[in-house]
């Protein structure tokens, strides 16, 4: 998940981010483009896309399922489940991936996956509410995975946590400001990879 980006800061972030995917297989990028610079998104994302497409990584762009059409992402992350999440299921399945994030609440989590949500994200960091508590966020992990089968992201809010959102069994661990706020983001994926290989096992 990267910081909210401004065309000044993307293609800094891009080239950390192209190094990043030499070093670590990543199943994804959520892309947030800061509020004012829509109009920059195309060039904002551009250098993300290309790296991604050369690794075999999704792009997916964060609460825009308009723009990400235009944008020709791999998919969109929506906040809620609410009718964005609607709209976008109907408009972006099955060529795009819809995604389901800011889930504060089980009713709310199934409630996205039974409308076809093709992954569920609890944890994330949003404005207008505090961090998810790692121990609730583990708690809701653990009852997910056991009864559904839609896949589960976890959002790690620091590169420690990422093992122990595997054990509780997180399908993927998200990162955003663990990783690119650290002094080495290269050296912080690495260990988020090392940490969340060492749960699933070398056959999975």
């Amino acid at each position: 998940m990267t910081p909210f980006l401004t065309l000044e800061q993307a293609d800094r972030l891009a080239e950390t981010f192209a190094a990043l995917l030499g070093v670590v297989p990543v199943a994804s990028a959520l892309v947030r483009v800061a509020p004012g610079a829509e109009g920059d998104a195309r060039a904002i994302v551009a250098p993300i896309q290309m790296s991604a497409v050369k690794a075999n990584c999704a792009v997916i762009l964060e609460n825009e399922p308009r723009l990400a059409m235009r944008l020709g992402m791999d998919g969109v992350h929506v906040a809620g489940a609410g009718h964005e999440l609607d709209w976008a299921i109907q408009n972006l399945k099955p060529e795009h991936i819809v995604g389901a994030g800011a889930l504060r609440t089980r009713d709310e989590a199934m409630s996205a996956g039974e409308k076809g949500a093709d992954y569920v994200m609890f944890g994330e960091p949003r404005a207008a509410s505090p961090p998810m508590p790692l121990d609730l966020l583990i708690e809701r992990v653990g009852w997910w995975s056991e009864i559904f089968e839609v896949p589960c992201v976890a959002y790690g809010k620091s590169i420690d946590s990422c093992r122990a959102l595997a054990v509780a069994g997180a399908d993927f661990v998200a990162l955003g400001s663990a990783l690119w706020e650290a002094p080495s983001p290269i050296e912080a994926a690495k260990q988020a990879f090392a940490a969340i290989s060492d749960v699933a096992g070398p056959g999975r």
